[in-house]
């Protein structure tokens, strides 16, 4: 008689559990940060929300970052390894753009700043947009340890070698999901701003 396993005790691969681990942390520390700032919005105590136009275009540019990191997800499983070396980069290169376009707004923000003279939220915006940087900028190291390893195997049967290897293929699970969670949580951070600007 078959038995069914204890979804709560199974074995979980553990290197995934500890991402997970870690995305809860910085998803609680974002949300305790935009429930502190909507308390003193209810209070008055806040100002403006001055959001560059700038983040628009970012947002759009990390979404197909997302888009071109599934899709070299699968070329990666279809052994189609040029296609997936060249979304692989793309992701990357997007992801350079989108902290450009971040540092750009930045400089809208300060150079707003310095023409306003009411009081706004100038800190917790630099604040938030700044930890996510500092997410993005790590789920971009691990895409160009990814993207350098696929441009040491250019052969087709390194290549594969490569993609049937179980370390790897984790590897390349983990970091994808990293990456579509910073992307994710970008889009509900510039839609709490917006929504403070209004």
């Amino acid at each position: 008689m078959p038995t069914t396993e204890n979804a709560l005790t199974k074995r979980r691969e553990p290197f995934n559990f500890m991402l997970w681990l870690l995305m809860g942390g910085s998803l609680l520390m974002f949300t305790i940060l935009m429930l502190f700032f909507g308390a003193r919005a209810a209070l008055g105590s806040n100002g403006t929300v001055l959001l560059p136009q700038v983040f628009w275009v970012s947002t759009v540019v990390i979404m197909l970052s997302s888009v071109s990191l599934h899709f070299a997800n699968v070329a990666f499983k279809k052994d189609r390894y040029g296609q997936y070396r060249a979304l692989l980069g793309g992701t990357l290169a997007l992801g350079l753009v989108f902290v450009v376009m971040q540092a750009t707004g930045w400089k809208q923000i300060a150079d707003a700043n310095l023409r306003s003279t009411e009081r706004n939220a100038t800190g917790f915006l630099y604040l938030i947009s700044g930890l996510h940087l500092l997410h993005i900028l790590v789920g971009i190291y691990y895409l160009a340890k990814a993207f350098f390893e696929a441009l040491r195997r250019t052969e087709y049967v390194e290549s594969f070698v490569y993609s049937v290897n179980p370390p790897n293929q984790l590897k390349l699970k983990l970091y994808t999901t990293f990456w579509h969670f910073v992307d994710l949580l970008w889009l509900f951070l510039f839609a709490f701003l917006w929504f403070q600007r209004a």
